[in-house]
């Protein structure tokens, strides 16, 4: 709608669907379809309406000639105004009105209803999708990207949905009905009133192709200040710490600025289009009153029916101007639900379950035999990995940033798969696993902690959710987390989620750790887990981590060295390769790779106890 407001929302997009028919197609088929006999009811009952209203002015038109016939009568001695009939016209008109208020008001309900159920049913689709896209789709998607599908497209739809069907029917039901009645009356004069359309669509057509650009312009700035804002405030820590203040104010003016000038225009230009279309309408109002006027004295028309026609010339223009805004709301529907099909038609992870496979009875070997993977095919990533791992043993990954170590796990639990090469547990390819069942083996404990809205012990039994309240109490025990859990003012019932102040990191993390003890996984996964915990909450914590990884296949991922002395296995990457393994004695007196980063890292810790 070129009245859009200066957030863009609704019809005020000047966005087009790539394929237009196609979308409104699927659009139909899967989701209004299955409304059919709800959408005839909102037909049916927006004629009616429609119907009711238009009759409304013609049989006002009778009560003024009634009332004019009865002043002219009663001036040549006649017996004067017939109140009764002009009575019985008025209760006709009101009891029409009436009707249609409430024909309008059951085909509104309906329509609302319908699109609701389809928001409901979308919003569904859309959550079910997300668990089963793979994890190379967010590689190339923000998260604002897809935040955006499920909430501003989605809203979009909704909005426009109960709003466009209703107005199209009702817009078209209204220019014939009103063309109809006109000509009825007079067709001199009403195609007086038509001559002025061509002129008002030139006009029209002028005004909003200017604007359009201007729209264009709005929504880039607009995007770009809401993304400034969303920047700052979620590094406003940083931006103190270095004093950008005055930067990020400069950078932020200068985008407002031009958004002020795009809104500006945009508004300007779309607001010209109600003084435009009402000065050609009172320029035809014009027209008609002359003719009506001139075909009134020569008897051919009624005083009444001149008052008709003028009505029904003034709402001419309405339907019109509804049905050039609906085609704005129907662009920005279409485009929205363009999005969302393209969301929800992504390919999903294909699971190649070949077996029936207990997890329960799995020992945890693991092997990696020639694996290759690239998250981009023009870069890739492991280029021949090869390991042979034994149940119970505990493999510690090293290696410099890039070299691959965090991208074996998530091919181990299958958040991508290999190009080429396999990887098997207990002999058997991870490729023939059910992937739920899969990860079922998986314990992991990753750098960032992630805690949902809710109270810890709910938290802590994420991965278990039969756990009783004592097997809760003993992983929080293990983990070294429980007496910190006690001084929270309900304990385990205590409200917590990631923003939570009074939680310190590695508070935070413990928890997350306490959640892998209480699942009790066949293999462990633990990225940089102790990254966020102070020196001696990592010591007490490592004799538990030792225990809990005894008798269990464990990889840890690990920058600082002297925590992984004592692994079984320490496998050295570099460039996605292995480039050494053995135990940590055995790499050191190999005076290698392994050796110049222990060493280096020895050194700067040195010198930072000294300081």
């Amino acid at each position: 709608m070129p009245g859009g407001g200066p957030m863009g929302k609704g019809t005020g997009k000047p966005e087009k669907a790539k394929d237009f028919k196609k979308t409104t197609k699927k659009l139909m088929n899967h989701f209004l379809a299955k409304y059919k006999i709800a959408l005839i009811i909102v037909l049916v009952f927006a004629i009616g309406s429609t119907i009711f209203t238009i009759v409304g002015p013609k049989i006002l038109g009778n009560a003024t000639t009634e009332i004019f016939n009865g002043l002219i009568g009663k001036l040549s001695g006649g017996t004067g105004i017939d109140f009764g009939k002009i009575g019985s016209i008025a209760i006709t008109l009101l009891i029409l009105y009436m009707i249609s208020a409430t024909f309008s008001f059951v085909q509104g309900f309906t329509m609302t209803g319908v699109s609701q159920k389809i928001t409901y049913q979308i919003r569904n689709d859309i959550i079910k999708k997300i668990n089963k896209l793979p994890m190379k789709y967010f590689d190339h998607k923000t998260n604002g990207e897809v935040l955006s599908i499920i909430t501003n497209d989605i809203d979009t739809l909704s909005m426009n949905l109960s709003q466009s069907i209703t107005q199209i029917i009702t817009s078209i039901c209204t220019i014939i009905g009103i063309l109809v009645m006109m000509f009825s009356i007079s067709w001199q004069m009403t195609l007086i009133s038509l001559i002025i359309l061509p002129i008002a669509g030139i006009l029209v057509k002028n005004i909003v192709g200017k604007s359009q650009k201007y729209f264009q312009r709005q929504q880039t700035y607009l995007a770009e200040v809401n993304g400034q804002v969303e920047e700052i405030y979620g590094g406003l820590n940083v931006v103190k710490a270095f004093n950008g203040e005055e930067k990020v104010i400069h950078k932020f003016e200068k985008a407002n600025k031009e958004l002020y000038h795009a809104g500006w225009k945009s508004q300007f230009l779309s607001g010209l289009m109600f003084p435009v279309m009402n000065f050609i309408s009172n320029v035809g109002y014009v027209g008609v009153a002359v003719a009506g006027g001139y075909l009134a004295i020569n008897g051919t028309i009624t005083v009444g029916n001149i008052q008709s026609f003028i009505q029904y010339n003034k709402q001419f223009t309405g339907p019109i101007n509804q049905i050039a805004q609906i085609s704005a709301m129907l662009q920005a529907m279409i485009a929205a639900a363009e999005r969302i099909f393209e969301f929800l038609e992504e390919p999903e992870e294909i699971d190649s379950k070949k077996l029936e496979i207990d997890p329960a009875k799995l020992k945890g070997n693991v092997t990696f035999e020639h694996v290759k993977f690239a998250y981009n095919p023009e870069t890739i990533t492991i280029k021949d990995f090869n390991c042979e791992i034994k149940e119970g043993q505990k493999i510690a990954i090293v290696g410099p940033t890039g070299a691959g170590k965090t991208t074996i796990v998530k091919l181990l639990m299958r958040f991508y798969d290999v190009l080429e090469g396999a990887i098997l547990v207990d002999n058997v390819n991870i490729k023939d696993f059910d992937r739920g069942e899969l990860r079922k083996l998986f314990g992991m404990v990753l750098q960032d902690t992630w805690l949902f809205g809710g109270t810890v012990k709910e938290n802590i039994k994420y991965g278990k959710e039969d756990a009783t309240e004592d097997q809760v109490i003993e992983a929080a025990k293990a983990a070294h987390v429980h007496h910190f859990i006690k001084t929270l003012p309900q304990g385990y019932q205590s409200m917590i989620n990631e923003e939570s102040s009074n939680i310190s990191a590695g508070q935070k993390q413990l928890m997350t750790i306490a959640r892998v003890i209480l699942a009790d996984p066949k293999i462990l996964i633990l990225d940089e887990a102790t990254s966020s915990i102070d020196t001696r909450t990592e010591i007490q914590i490592q004799a538990a981590m030792d225990n809990l990884m005894k008798g269990r296949t464990s990889f840890i991922i690990a920058h600082r060295l002297s925590t992984i002395k004592n692994a079984d296995l320490i496998l050295v990457m570099n460039h996605g390769d292995i480039v050494e393994q053995g135990t940590h004695d055995e790499l050191l007196a190999k005076n290698g790779f392994y050796a110049d980063l222990y060493n280096s890292q020895f050194e700067v810790e040195e010198r930072i106890k000294k300081n």
